[in-house]
C-alpha cells in the first residue's frame, strides 16, 4: 500500500502542474491576441484573465491536497 500511495501522489501533483502549465498558457496566449486586436481592452482582458488563471491555479492546490492525503494514507 505505500509505495502505491507514493506513486498516486506523485501522479496527483504531476498531472495537476501539468494542466495548469498548459491552461494558463492557452489563457495567456489568447489575451496576448486579444489586446493585440483591441488595445483599448486591455484593462477588460487583463482582469478577465487573473481570473481564469486564478481559477486555473485551483487545480494544482487541489493536487497537492491530494497528495497529502495519499501520502497520509501510506
Amino acid at each position: 500500500m505505500g509505495v502505491m500511495a507514493f506513486i498516486a501522489a506523485a501522479i496527483a501533483v504531476g498531472l495537476g502542474a501539468l494542466g495548469a502549465g498548459i491552461g494558463n498558457g492557452l489563457i495567456v496566449s489568447k489575451t496576448v491576441e486579444g489586446i493585440a486586436r483591441q488595445p483599448e481592452a486591455k484593462s477588460t482582458l487583463q482582469t478577465t484573465m487573473f481570473i481564469g488563471v486564478g481559477l486555473v491555479e485551483a487545480l494544482p492546490i487541489i493536487g497537492v491536497v491530494l497528495a497529502f492525503i495519499f501520502y497520509a494514507a501510506a
